[in-house]
């Protein structure tokens, strides 16, 4: 596991979520700033059209797809097994994977869909980040970066999104956790709170979604690739500073104060 960085490149970065949306941007993002990705999710078809459009777009880095239920504890080992046999170290991981529910009223969500967003949403940040710190802390040069997906529902939630905003509150102890159990060992964690990132889970927004006083608007919403850029800077910092806390967000959708 102790492999050697090329300080040339980008390094071995890892995102979960990584064949749609948001975690897609990024992954187009990290590969043409010279990282070597694997890009993770639970659906194989999804990840090789993604892998290879991707390769296609950059066709000087590389991008790996590996299929991963990453709720599941031996699939997480077992991608983080192939990472290591294949690229000797992990360099950044970026904790993107995550779910949502319609908006319900929380006496009627059901037990297995909070299981379900529980799983993929908080304890799939864990045992990702779990595994990230073993081979952080073994590999030579020691260290590496872990940026998780917090969305602004980590701080303020949306109407009828229990689990998805209990999750993402959990997200930012997670993070501060990882920040501070990293510290002796180089690795450096901070989250990315995200506000209307244009994609296909957002596309509901422009046609209106539920507000706090019960009325339906239209939401502003901003490209995927902002978010992306945001990674980038996060991501491109010496290991000796980090970024804590970032929000990116339309400025005018409806969260500051009252909306």
């Amino acid at each position: 596991m102790a492999g050697t960085r090329d300080k040339s490149a980008g390094g071995i970065a890892l995102v979960t979520g990584g064949g749609t949306g948001i975690g897609r941007a990024i992954t187009s993002a990290l590969l043409a700033q010279g990282y070597t990705v694997v890009i993770a999710g639970r659906r194989t078809d999804i990840l090789d059209i993604a892998a290879g459009e991707l390769a296609w777009e950059n066709p000087e880095s590389t991008v790996r797809a590996i299929a991963a239920n990453i709720g599941d504890p031996r699939s997480v080992e077992a991608l983080f097994a192939r990472i290591s046999a294949e690229f000797g170290r992990l360099d950044l991981l970026v904790n993107n994977a995550g779910r949502g529910l319609p908006a319900v009223p929380m006496e009627d969500i059901s037990f297995e869909d909070w299981n379900d967003i529980v799983a993929v949403n908080l304890t799939g940040a864990f045992l990702c980040t779990q595994q990230a710190m073993r081979m952080m802390k073994a590999q030579t040069p020691r260290g590496g970066r872990i940026i998780n997906n917090g969305s602004i529902s980590a701080s303020t939630p949306r109407p009828l999104s229990a689990p998805y905003t209990a999750t993402k509150h959990a997200i930012s102890g997670l993070t501060k956790s990882t920040a501070l159990d990293g510290r002796p060992f180089d690795i450096a964690c901070g989250q990315i709170d995200i506000g209307n990132a244009a994609t296909d889970m957002t596309a509901r927004m422009s046609k209106g979604v539920l507000q706090a006083n019960g009325e339906t608007a239209a939401e502003a919403t901003i490209p995927a690739h902002l978010v992306a850029d945001a990674v980038i800077y996060m991501a491109g910092l010496p290991l000796s500073a980090n970024v804590l806390t970032m929000t990116v967000m339309a400025t005018q959708m409806p969260y500051v104060g009252r909306g």
